[in-house]
């Protein structure tokens, strides 16, 4: 059967993938990106005492923090993982990660953060 000149099972397959992607980030997939490049300097619970943040004149970001996590909307996460932490007025320490990570896994590394605070 053909639909708008689309083959059937195309069109289910196309609409699968969009109900998958509407289900959220990939939570597994943002903890290995969060292990393999986040860990040095925000350490492996997420209080910002990774190995390598003793060499930074900046103290990491620590996630575990909930009253201060609170007060950082997800856009000002997702673009400092984009863009920096100089673009939104924190350290420039904190490097660029857009030619990283796409915006998907980005959104996930954002909702992966936001593990890090248990109330």
């Amino acid at each position: 059967m053909k639909i708008f000149g689309l083959a059937l099972p195309v069109l289910i397959l196309f609409a699968a993938g969009s109900v998958a992607r509407a289900a959220g980030p990939d939570l597994a997939e943002a903890k290995d990106n969060y292990m393999t490049f986040c860990v040095k300097c925000h350490g492996a619970t997420g209080q910002g005492n990774g190995p390598a943040a003793a060499t930074l004149h900046t103290k990491p970001r620590n996630y575990t923090d909930c009253a201060l996590m609170a007060k950082i909307p997800d856009d000002t996460l997702f673009k400092a993982i984009k863009d920096g932490g100089a673009s939104v007025g924190l350290s420039p320490e904190m490097p660029s990660w857009s030619k990283g990570f796409d915006d998907d896994e980005i959104r996930g590394l954002v909702a992966y953060v936001r593990t890090f605070c248990k109330k």
